[in-house]
This record gives C-alpha cells, structure tokens and sequence, in this order.
C-alpha cells in the first residue's frame, strides 16, 4: 500500500453543515472533532497557530500546502494545550527537519487527542468557505467515518453554533501569575507593572512587555477590579481570546470601571472587542473572519500600513468616518485608529479623553511580522504620561509622540546607513 492509498483504517471524511464533504485520510488522533471550519492563511508558524486558545472549538483549515516539515518543540507552543478542536491540511510531512524539532507534528496531535484529516484540497474548502462563509463543520476518521453520511451530517448540525459562545472562561487560566523582565533580558528594576487578563493569552505576549522592563500580572479572565487593584498595577491589559464577545458582560462590565478610574488601557483582539463594547458600541460576526500572519491594516493618523497577525471572527460596529462620542457618554470621545485594507473593518479605537486603547490584531507576532511591536511602547508612553500627569493623558497625544519618535529613529537610522 502507498502512503497516498486510502483504507478503512485511516480513512476520513470531512463534513461541512451545508452537506459539502471531502474526504481525505486521518491525521493526528483518530475519532470525531466537531467545530465551526475556518481558514489560516499563514505560511509558517503552524504549532503557533495551534496553540492559539483563540483557535479554541474551531476545525482549522490550513491555507498553506505543506505543514508539518519542521517538527514541533517546546519553545514554540503559545499555550500550555493545543486548542484546535480539529486539523484540516493538504499535504502533511512525512518526517520533520529541523534542527529544533523534539518530535512530529503527528505524532503531537495523537499525544493531545486533537483529529486531524490530510489529503483534502484545502484551496477548494478555502473557496467554499470563502463564499458561504465559515460554518460548522465535522471531521470523522477511523471507524467513524463509515458512519451513514445523513447521520454525520445531522452530527455537524446538532452543535452549539459560535454565535452566543461564552468560551474565554474556558481557555483561562486558574490562579494568576507572574511575569518579571529579569527572565526575559530585562536589567535593573522593572519601569511599569501591569494586570493582563488572560482571556486566552499568548505566551509571547508577557514576554513582550517583560523584555521592555514591564512586570505582568496574568489575571484569569473571571478577575475583578478589586483582583487588579490587588497587584497595584500602573496600567491594564485584555488579551485575545476566543469566542462571541456578545457573552463577556462580566470583563465588559470589569473594564468599565477600570476606565472610570482612569487607569491606563490597552487590549488586543477580543480586549479590542470588549473595549467598543464597554465604549457602548456593537459587535458582529464576519462571514469568514481574519486569520492569518499577513493581513494588511492601516494607521489612520499616519498613512502607513502594517502587516499584521490576526485570528478573530468577531468585530466592532463602530463609525470609521472621524471622532465621535462614545455611546456611553462618560467616556468622551473616540476615534477608529486603524481599519482593514482587505474589507474596512475597524482595527483599532483610541479614546480621546481618557488614556485607552486597542487593536484588533496580535502585536506579539507569534508567529508573525514586526510591524507592530511598537504598541507595546505606546502602551508604556500612555503609563507613563498618566504617572506624570494624573487626568490629562489620553491615547490620540501618547500615538502622536509615539509615531513621532518612531519617525526620528527611522530618520536617524536611514542617515547612519548613508554616511557608512
């Protein structure tokens, strides 16, 4: 038998709620994984992707052809699980080569029970989704996939659809921790420290402000404003995370007496979401959602474009046609900073009269380009204008000056280029 010949002990199907199926071979654990089917598109970092708790009961479809060529380690995991409730790729490797691989991609999907299906045409599910956007969907391998087809489909039908999901509770953590910048390169005493609510956070994400001299606080996303005024952070920080923001009343509510007391704000992803709804705006779903490590946004004040890593099926319903008056008054006024050049969605809000924040994308860039490592050092300005000037700061004054010291950094490092 070849690897690329089918038996009924590896055979798998994939099932999609609109009765299209595609049928491929087993890959990881064997059984069923049901979820809602969506598309990443990056090209590299796939253990990263898996590892996401943003990805939690979603079946990812794999846009790149070839994964699993360099293995899996340690290091790289985001998360102490894989999240993804199913894999879904083309041409699996046969056997890693890396230098920093441990052990297959295969063989820790079987480790962690995760069903995965290879062989299929992820270009036409990727168009199929496309069109009809994602959807709940199946993967049933081993003796599961010679079940009845109306059977399986009736399977994929029958679950809990994303909409109304309460999953950030999930995917937390139990009991809070510490992050210190001395285990991350950092020398001397830390600059700040800060409450970050695990929603479904990232390793790399601490790390991030740990190396620019930022002690985190990794609060679980049930973390009231007594549990952050515990810690006596200098700022707060909401993670991404996975689900219907529509479900999160409690962080919603949570957020809305940081902002009262005037702490410094900053949140990514499904913080951005709860940011515009403790602003008083909307959310809803998007047809197939972003997600990927090159999604292209815009920075509004400046023009300029970022290349960024996104996973998120949920946006703001927010006006993109210059300042207006947060819907909960209190707060004043607020600005959509960056949109998508891909559909428009709002990207980001800036509050104009108190010192918040977000962005709807992962600045952490685990994995992913670097355009947008800058945030973690607005954030900082933000904190540290706020010390200095209790009641006056705001986030529009902190990007302006951080846009402008990023400006004279690049300007001074383009003129060291052309005297060498």
């Amino acid at each position: 038998m070849t690897d690329h010949q089918t038996t009924s002990s590896n055979a798998a199907l994939l099932v999609l709620e609109d009765g299209r199926t595609f049928r491929g071979r087993s890959y990881g654990a064997q059984g069923t994984a049901l979820g809602e089917a969506v598309f990443a598109t990056g090209m590299t970092g796939y253990q990263e992707t898996i590892t996401d708790p943003s990805y939690a009961r979603q079946l990812v479809v794999q846009t790149a052809p070839h994964i699993g060529n360099t293995g899996v380690n340690r290091e790289d995991a985001e998360s102490r699980r894989i999240w993804v409730a199913g894999y879904i790729v083309r041409d699996a490797a046969r056997r890693p080569s890396n230098w920093r691989s441990e052990r297959s991609l295969d063989e820790e999907l079987i480790e962690q029970g995760i069903v995965g299906i290879q062989g299929v045409d992820t270009r036409a599910i990727t168009r199929h989704l496309r069109e009809r956007g994602a959807m709940k969907a199946g993967i049933f391998s081993g003796q599961e996939a010679a079940r009845p087809m109306p059977e399986l489909l009736a399977e994929v039908n029958g679950q809990a659809p994303m909409e109304g999901a309460r999953l950030a509770e999930e995917v937390s953590i139990d009991a809070a921790y510490v992050v210190e910048p001395a285990d991350h390169g950092w020398e001397g005493e830390p600059r700040f420290s800060i409450a970050a609510l695990d929603l479904g956070i990232k390793s790399m994400t601490p790390q991030r402000f740990a190396e620019r001299g930022v002690r985190v606080h990794v609060l679980p996303a049930t973390a009231t404003l007594a549990d952050i005024q515990a810690v006596d952070p200098d700022g707060v920080f909401m993670s991404n995370g996975p689900g219907d923001p529509a479900t999160a009343d409690t962080q919603v509510g949570m957020l809305r007496d940081v902002l009262d007391a005037r702490m410094p704000f900053f949140g990514i992803c499904f913080g951005n979401q709860i940011l515009g709804r403790a602003l008083g705006f909307g959310t809803y779903k998007l047809r197939y959602g972003h997600r990927g490590i090159n999604q292209p946004v815009m920075d509004r004040r400046t023009g300029k474009v970022e290349i960024t890593s996104q996973n998120h099926g949920f946006a703001v319903d927010a006006p993109t046609d210059g300042v207006t008056r947060a819907p909960e008054e209190r707060f004043g006024r607020v600005e959509v900073s960056h949109v998508s050049l891909n559909d428009d969605v709002v990207e980001g809000l800036a509050c104009l009269d108190i010192p918040a924040f977000s962005v709807q994308y992962h600045p952490e860039a685990a994995a992913g380009p670097h355009d947008s490592a800058y945030l973690f050092d607005r954030f900082i300005d933000l904190m540290a204008d706020e010390k200095k000037n209790p009641g006056t700061t705001d986030a529009a004054d902190v990007s302006k000056a951080t846009i402008a010291d990023t400006d004279t950094t690049v300007a001074v490092a383009s003129d060291a280029k052309e005297e060498n």
